[in-house]
């Protein structure tokens, strides 16, 4: 994973761990890897994935059990809510990109589908 500069890393983890969520890479009910191994996996310090997951609890795409570690959500419905609200906030992005450049709604579907019939064999974006 690289991460951007100018934005915390800790948030940057967030990020990418809500996307493993959503996108199943991390299933419901599965225990998320040891804070240590995500660390050294990703090159950060573990007190940075630590507080990414601290997060994540928060917002209650995790669980805690005490003597075993951290699972994802078994809360499918939170899950697939967080995965429309990532999509629906790319697509409003696309939206206002695509009228600041002055093309039309048509234009901009057309982009969208040749886009999509492009990546139609690609493997899910991994950051």
């Amino acid at each position: 994973m690289e991460f951007e500069a100018g934005i915390p890393i800790w948030t940057q983890l967030v990020d990418e761990f809500t996307r493993r969520t959503v996108s199943g890479e991390w299933q419901p009910g599965n225990r998320i890897p040891a804070v240590r191994e995500l660390a050294g996996d990703l090159g950060v310090n573990p007190n940075t994935v630590q507080r990414a997951l601290t997060e994540l609890e928060r917002r209650e795409l995790c669980r805690t059990e005490r003597t075993s570690g951290r699972f994802i959500t078994d809360n499918t419905e939170l899950i697939e809510r967080i995965r429309v609200e990532l999509a629906q906030s790319s697509a409003d992005d696309y939206i206002r990109s695509a009228r600041g450049l002055g093309l039309t709604q048509d234009q901009a579907q057309q982009l969208i589908t040749e886009s999509w019939h492009r990546h139609d064999h690609d493997e899910p974006e991994s950051r």
